[in-house]
């Protein structure tokens, strides 16, 4: 018998029975929809915290204080960087383009009757380059700000919005933990890093946050919560992350563990890749099982129906049908059941993942890879599977099949 001739066959007798049919595919459906939907979204998941980290700036290192060993141990951060740090960077490391030292603390923020709690970041004019910031209305903070430790403070764009409504901050005094101080500029909006609106920030002169805000002091300077120091290049993050670490293993004296940390986009970048691969592989193993599931149905229905057919396969071998004939005939229902549920779960998983990147922040895409494999994988199956119900039927003796009828 043709193949032609049994795909038409197998097509009317799924057709026949619509219901079962349906049923049998609904695991491979969910299987394949479950792999496209979770290697998508794992995918997406991964460009969104590279877009994350990409936003902080191009070539960006941060220098935070404590060894990486002493973080996991505390909260309370050991105060080990300064302002002289800072400085000696910027002065004596070749590779290192910009540096911007930075002190945070959560305050208070009120204009007339209106206040909020929100991040005051003591910096300086370098902070703009090394963080790709930009100027919206009125201009960031300058070098004579520092040496006057003028009250002054440039506004994030949500912040400027909440504390002025519909009207226009620059020339308007706020007060920050009880100080006034002089709004000079806003920001272009920045958005948010990894659930951190960096929108609602106030910045202040290092030197008033240090000796006005915070009125923190170390015995070696002016402690930094961090630096952020953008490399000349692409090429020199290597080379400037181990000259700051000799130079500052130098000025602080180090003899065994480093009291600060020195944390690069790329590592950052690695290990959230690493993490959101791990993830991605384990949740397409767990949808995986459906697939599984899915063969095993494909199979029991398989043996159902050739218990039910044994009169069929009887008059068709005593018409002359070979075993070979017989073992097609199943084998085709069984391969039309697993492709046609893998076409149709792929349909689903990729709707799937173009609704989760439209209603959500990650940028999820449909990788033909996931595709192809699913489809590959339910077609396998449903090959695999089809194998024993087709030869139990193919060796059915036509005199026994007649007569048990």
């Amino acid at each position: 018998m043709e193949i032609w001739e049994s795909l038409k066959i197998a097509v009317a007798t799924l057709s026949a029975n619509r219901l079962r049919s349906g049923l049998t595919m609904l695991g491979i459906v969910i299987g394949n929809a479950s792999v496209i939907a979770m290697v998508g979204v794992g995918q997406g998941a991964e460009r969104y915290a590279a877009g994350q980290f990409e936003s902080l700036g191009p070539n960006t290192l941060f220098v935070v204080p404590g060894s990486p060993q002493a973080r996991n141990r505390t909260f309370d951060l050991p105060q080990t960087l300064v302002l002289a740090d800072a400085k000696a960077i910027a002065q004596q490391v070749p590779s290192v383009k910009e540096v911007a030292p930075q002190i945070q603390s959560q305050q208070r923020i009120t204009f007339d009757s209106r206040n909020l709690s929100g991040l005051v970041v003591g910096t300086t004019p370098n902070f703009l380059t090394v963080r790709s910031f930009e100027v919206d209305r009125g201009r960031f903070i300058s070098d004579a700000d520092l040496a006057r430790q003028n009250r002054v403070v440039v506004l994030g764009s949500d912040m400027a919005n909440k504390l002025f409504v519909r009207q226009d901050p620059i020339g308007e005094s706020i007060r920050i933990k009880g100080i006034t101080f002089e709004v000079i500029g806003v920001l272009k909006e920045k958005g948010a890093f990894l659930g951190n609106n960096q929108d609602e920030t106030a910045f202040i002169p290092i030197t008033t946050m240090a000796n006005r805000v915070v009125g923190t002091r170390s015995p070696y300077g002016i402690p930094l919560t961090f630096i952020s120091i953008a490399a000349n290049d692409q090429q020199s993050i290597d080379a400037a992350k181990y000259q700051i670490t000799n130079l500052l293993r130098l000025r602080h004296q180090i003899v065994n563990e480093d009291d600060f940390t020195i944390q690069t986009q790329k590592e950052a970048l690695e290990i959230i890749g690493n993490i959101s691969n791990a993830l991605t592989l384990m949740l397409a193993a767990i949808a995986g099982i459906s697939l599984l599931v899915g063969g095993i149905g494909i199979m029991n229905i398989m043996l159902v129906s050739v218990t039910e057919r044994t009169q069929e396969i009887g008059l068709r071998k005593a018409i002359g049908a070979t075993q070979e004939d017989i073992l097609w005939q199943f084998m085709i229902e069984a391969i039309i059941l697993s492709a046609l549920g893998g076409l149709i779960g792929t349909g689903l998983g990729v709707g799937g993942v173009l609704f989760i990147s439209a209603v959500t922040p990650l940028e999820a895409g449909v990788a033909p890879a996931a595709i192809a494999l699913a489809v590959g994988v339910s077609g396998g199956i449903g090959l695999f599977f089809g194998v024993v119900p087709a030869r139990r039927a193919a060796q059915l003796d036509p005199i026994v099949a007649l007569r048990s009828a």
